[in-house]
């Protein structure tokens, strides 16, 4: 079983900066890609970004620009950088990864929200 756990969320106004970081565990794993999705109140869970164990990048047109993804694979840890947020990126941010513990499967991590008032 692979754990992610997200922190870094909060309160930001319109222009301002915050960086998600969200750190995966678990015993005998190999994680590939990782990546962040957020939902907003009454709509679906959208990708942000995503990132692979090589360092191939994959925004949402939304937020290129403005965000970058990172991670550091020794700490299996990914980030998520958002600069320049706006009102509209309020959302619970989501920390993704596909792991394996003997057999391949999707992770979610818990949540963190993420609140950008104008």
């Amino acid at each position: 079983q692979v754990q992610l756990v997200e922190s870094g969320g909060g309160l930001v106004q319109a222009g301002g900066s915050l960086r998600l970081s969200c750190a995966a565990s678990g015993s005998m794993f190999s994680i590939t890609v990782m990546g962040w999705y957020r939902q907003a109140p009454g709509k679906q869970r959208d990708l942000v970004a995503t990132i692979t164990r090589g360092g191939i990048r994959n925004y949402a047109d939304s937020v290129k620009g403005r965000f970058t993804i990172s991670r550091d694979n020794a700490k299996n840890t990914v980030y998520l950088q958002m600069n320049s947020l706006k009102p509209e990126d309020t959302a619970v941010y989501y920390c993704n990864a596909d792991g394996y513990t003997g057999s391949w499967n999707n992770y979610w991590g818990q949540g963190t929200q993420v609140t950008v008032s104008s």
